[in-house]
């Protein structure tokens, strides 16, 4: 009789089996950081959903419980602690929360939210293996984003908090500001190489002595 595996060696095997969008290049993002100025690493594996709600509907009340909340306008982010939720539309917004919270690694979310919605209309989806996360920090990690970004952002615009759609690198992201000098960055999957390589590459001239 064949065994069956327990939840934790079914965890493990997930686990082990997994390669994030960036994973190869995590040695150049170590070298290619300056601590203090700018750095940048890859959050791997974040759960991440994609819901389709009315946010002023008995569905998205229930959902807003399951996610501590739904931002009501462009460049909100709602929740608390370690699951948040991003504003993409009127109706459209995107959960991001630590891998743990994952259905296959023991969490619920993917379900729970299913619950919350139920068979009102709107739309619960897994977009954990879409994206990756990137962090970039430092007093330097704004002056890399605006050589691509169009947007402003200066602090009096761009507030820590705000979360909005952009392009980096012609590359479509999600970009949100966790702090004064930190920024999170979610492309999809297949464009985390070529836009990991292109902010190592605007990074470098911090890396290198400057000229007196």
């Amino acid at each position: 009789m064949a065994e069956t595996a327990t939840p934790s060696e079914t965890v493990n095997r997930v686990r082990g089996a997994r390669r994030s969008p960036a994973e190869h290049l995590a040695e150049a993002f170590t070298s290619g950081s300056v601590p203090g100025t700018v750095t940048l690493t890859e959050i791997p594996y974040q759960a991440m959903v994609g819901i389709r709600v009315d946010r002023t509907s008995d569905a998205g009340a229930r959902v807003a419980s399951v996610t501590g909340g739904l931002p009501a306008t462009c460049g909100d982010v709602a929740g608390t602690g370690s699951v948040n939720t991003l504003w993409l539309g009127p109706t459209e917004f995107m959960v991001v929360a630590p891998e743990e919270a994952h259905d296959s690694l023991g969490g619920s979310l993917v379900s729970d939210l299913t619950t919350a919605l139920g068979n009102d209309a709107g739309q619960v989806v897994d977009l954990s293996a879409n994206r990756t996360t990137f962090e970039l920090s430092g007093s330097h990690a704004r002056a890399v984003l605006e050589k691509t970004c169009s947007l402003d952002l200066h602090p009096r615009v761009f507030k820590a908090g705000t979360a909005v759609s952009t392009e980096l690198a012609h590359i479509p992201v999600m970009l949100w500001k966790t702090s004064d000098e930190s920024y999170r960055i979610f492309p999809r999957a297949s464009f985390a190489d070529f836009l990991g390589r292109w902010l190592l590459d605007a990074m470098r001239e911090y890396a290198s002595p400057e000229v007196p």
